[in-house]
């Protein structure tokens, strides 16, 4: 048996992206990659939840490795399954939209003048002002306020001196309101926040509520924390928002996510290889034995590599191995031995890994059973 073998509750891992995995200069720090595979190799799910509009939230997303699972976009009206081989990289899930008529007729009578964007999903923003590039993701293009306010809305943005001020007879129109500094407003619609997709979120992936875990550092993560079970706070974070957590990290500049996330995995060799690494700590946290599944893509190359759990005598996906993509079968078996886990071998010979066939819904791949337990 395994010494490793430390089961793990699957757990729901929501992650705020600017200020907790992204500094001030769009740098990621060292590191987080790398832990986020193991998390995720350990079986969590991990969800960014970001004020990001879902433009600006996909190379992010890329960067960090999380091409497949949930993301919560601007602030929780959009929630999207990301997915590698859709044609756009991902699936939107829910929208939640407004009529963005009332509240931008009150912003505009309150201070005239006001910059105006209104979201356009997967592109960019109509706006009644240009903004500057760093103060949206996405393209811009011009309109006026007829028709900014002729179609429902997703998020729409309110830019101008002293607007926060306003945010309660914004929020009047019937709108939710989240303030991001004293001079811009993201407006999304009634009740509209991240704790309300997340919860969605985790009903969907049916993970208990007690198993869920959020970590930020903005005034628009308030509802987030309020809504985990171990809810934890950047170090840099606003006093208010620090105060409303169950924990506080290190700042950005700390890497403060990092002993968050390590702290969701079992204690495994730092000296292992990546891949070595995330198939060990697959072994150490599932349930049951376990099995490494791969498929080939259209080259020699894999194009998945997924450990699998038999319970109740029935294999079920337990987790993704990241670094296994793109790799060999033969890969998989030496970091399987650096791993110090056995797998069934022939008697003669070589003795060469034994692999079975394995056909399901899906194309035909290979599995390798590990350990002996």
């Amino acid at each position: 048996m395994s010494s490793l073998t430390v089961t793990c509750t699957r757990t729901l891992v929501a992650l705020d992206i600017d200020g907790t995995l992204l500094d001030g200069e769009s740098r990621i720090p060292p590191g987080t990659v790398g832990m986020l595979d193991l998390v995720r190799a350990a079986g969590h799910r991990i969800v960014l939840a970001s004020g990001r509009s879902l433009t600006g939230l996909l190379p992010i997303a890329v960067r960090l490795g999380l091409t497949d699972g949930w993301a919560v976009c601007s602030n929780g009206a959009l929630t999207v399954r990301l997915d590698r081989v859709a044609p756009s990289g991902y699936d939107v899930v829910d929208a939640r939209t407004f009529n963005p008529g009332l509240v931008i007729s009150r912003a505009v009578n309150l201070v005239p003048g006001v910059r105006v964007a209104v979201e356009e999903v997967g592109w960019g923003w109509r706006t009644n002002r240009p903004f500057a590039p760093d103060e949206l993701n996405g393209q811009q293009k011009p309109a006026t306020l007829d028709h900014l306010t002729s179609e429902p809305a997703t998020r729409i943005v309110l830019a101008a001196p002293g607007i926060r001020r306003f945010a309660d007879a914004l929020a009047a129109t019937g709108v939710t309101v989240a303030p991001m500094g004293p001079d811009w407003a993201d407006i999304t619609a009634l009740d509209v926040n991240k704790a309300a997709a997340l919860d969605d979120v985790r009903k969907h992936l049916r993970i208990p509520a007690e198993n869920t875990v959020a970590v930020g550092d903005g005034i628009n993560d308030l509802t987030m924390l309020a809504w985990a079970a171990r809810s934890v706070a950047m170090g840099h974070a606003p006093a208010v928002v620090r105060s409303a957590a169950d924990e506080t990290t290190g700042t950005i500049d700390q890497a403060g996510v990092l002993p968050v996330l390590r702290s969701l995995i079992p204690d495994i060799d730092g000296s292992l290889s990546s891949l070595a690494a995330q198939i060990a700590t697959a072994e150490a946290s599932a349930p049951g034995p376990v099995a490494l599944r791969v498929w080939h893509g259209t080259g020699p190359d894999l194009s998945r590599c997924e450990a699998w759990t038999l319970q109740n005598g029935h294999w079920i996906k337990h987790a993704p191995i990241p670094s296994g993509v793109g790799t060999t079968m033969r890969a998989i078996e030496a970091a399987a031995i650096e791993a110090r886990l056995p797998f069934p071998r022939g008697d003669e010979g070589r003795r060469r890994a034994q692999w079975r066939s394995v056909i399901g819904n899906g194309p035909a791949g290979f599995e390798l059973p590990l350990g002996d337990r």
